[in-house]
């Protein structure tokens, strides 16, 4: 059995500044343990923040870009429209123009009384082909009385030499058409008791020109509308 020695006061303190050194050595590598662990998880909430800032902004921007976009197409689209619109105004202007002018240009047509004979005369003719009866009415302007009563009697002569048939024709001096509302002159042809009326006076001609020839016009003036998808 070895015998058992006590330390000395040099030992002693030897050993404590071995224990100390040791301990110390052991708390600075765990210090710097927390320290990596510390700047690897800033290092990755920092990460994570940069992205998810990063990609606030992004949506912000893009949301930004699309309302940015977006006022683009709208004020784009309104100024596109109001132009459009003017264009149309203008044109629609210009038409309205040409379509008085020509009911102008009709009221002058009743002053060459050669004309307007032969014209009341085809006037007349184009409703009796139609209406194919053996009696019509006629109704015009007071004014054209004389020269309507003239060329009636040139139309039923023409009627039955090209179809064979013969055809009165009397003019309803009674109710003669409206002066005043009728700016221009024509007749109406009526038969079957007046139940059919056929309306042959230039305003009418004209109006119905406005209707039917309108897209031809157009056509002419201001040449294929580009936006148009279908044409008959």
């Amino acid at each position: 059995m070895s015998a058992i020695h006590a330390l000395s006061d040099d030992q002693v303190a030897g050993e404590l500044k071995k224990m100390t050194t040791f301990i110390r050595q052991e708390a600075l590598e765990k210090a710097k343990e927390i320290q990596i662990k510390a700047d690897e998880e800033f290092a990755i909430e920092k990460s994570k923040l940069v992205r998810q800032e990063t990609a606030a902004i992004d949506t912000s921007y893009e949301k930004k870009f699309k309302q940015a976009s977006m006022s683009q197409q709208i004020t784009r689209s309104t100024v596109s429209n109001k132009s459009r619109l003017k264009v149309l105004s203008a044109r629609q202007e210009l038409l309205d123009d040409l379509f008085e002018q020509s009911r102008k240009k009709l009221g002058s047509v009743t002053k060459d009384k050669k004309k307007y004979a032969t014209l009341l005369k085809d006037l007349i003719l184009e409703g009796l082909y139609p209406l194919n009866e053996s009696k019509v009415q006629v109704k015009a302007k007071k004014s054209d009385f004389e020269a309507v009563k003239k060329a009636a009697e040139e139309a039923a002569k023409e009627y039955k030499s090209k179809t064979g048939n013969e055809v009165k024709i009397e003019l309803d001096e009674s109710s003669p058409l409206p002066a005043d509302s009728l700016r221009t002159g024509g007749v109406t042809i009526s038969g079957t008791g007046g139940k059919i009326e056929i309306n042959n006076t230039l305003d009418e001609r004209l109006r119905l020109l406005e209707s039917e020839a309108l897209p031809s016009i157009r056509h002419t003036l201001f040449g294929d509308n580009k936006n148009r998808r279908f044409h008959d």
